[in-house]
């Protein structure tokens, strides 16, 4: 079978990188080794997604409860994207990628925002081929509180009437304003949940759950989830009989 036979590539994934710790931990491993190689992952995923067109990738990086982990083991996962970002940037910038992040990036620590926003700001100087976008120390629920703040803000100071929130206005005060919303959701390791990740975006989202550890998800399991999507018929609240009359 060729490999891409049957699959449908979306406009945007979005995935829960999910199980590094306990795949680690399966394996007498220390957990930060799981990390280390969930970051493999997120490498060849990132690449594959690139290769076969996919507009926008956004990965939940590192959440807002993820702070209450032990220091020792945020610390490392600090040092890990700081690794990243230093080993990828020539990729990243090669193949016109542009990068993005989201979240509270002023929590993280100078050597890791520093790089971060020297590749975002040198990353959107091109063309684009495709938006990685990085959560990191993000929550969907705090997203959408800002977001209800900057609104009611512009209310309050006469730029805006309430007659004119729609569900645009709150896309466009999110942190994703200027992505479509995701089309496919991947979350590994078989948790059965989306965790404060995305939540006004994912509203619409086709979710594939695999039992597959982020350290072990690749490309072939990237394609599987793609070839599953396939199979999807994404009806918005609509019947499958009129979906089919707008293929025809």
């Amino acid at each position: 079978m060729d490999e891409l036979e049957g699959i449908k590539v979306p406009r945007h994934l979005a995935v829960i990188m999910d199980g590094n710790g306990r795949w680690a931990q399966a394996r007498g491993w220390p957990r930060i080794k799981g990390h280390a190689e969930g970051a493999n992952s997120v490498r060849e995923v990132v690449r594959a997604c690139r290769e076969l067109g996919v507009e926008a990738v956004t990965l939940y990086s590192f959440s807002t409860e993820n702070w209450r982990r032990p220091a020792t083991e945020v610390a490392g996962l600090m040092k890990l994207l700081a690794d990243y970002l230093r080993t990828e940037r020539r990729e990243i910038l090669d193949n016109n990628i542009r990068l993005n992040a989201v979240g509270e990036i002023d929590r993280l620590p100078r050597f890791v925002r520093k790089p971060l926003e020297e590749m975002m700001k040198i990353s959107n100087r091109g063309p684009t081929r495709m938006t990685l976008t990085l959560a990191l120390s993000y929550g969907g629920r705090q997203e959408i509180v800002e977001a209800m703040q900057a609104i009611a803000k512009k209310v309050s100071t006469g730029r805006m009437p309430i007659s004119a929130i729609d569900e645009e206005t709150i896309s466009s005060h999110l942190y994703t304003a200027g992505l479509p919303d995701p089309d496919l959701l991947i979350r590994t390791s078989g948790e059965m949940r989306i965790s404060n990740f995305l939540l006004w975006q994912l509203a619409y989202a086709e979710l594939y759950i695999t039992e597959t550890a982020w350290p072990e998800f690749r490309r072939p399991q990237l394609l599987e989830a793609f070839r599953e999507y396939a199979r999807r018929e994404r009806r918005f609240g609509k019947t499958g009989a009129q979906v089919k009359g707008e293929k025809t």
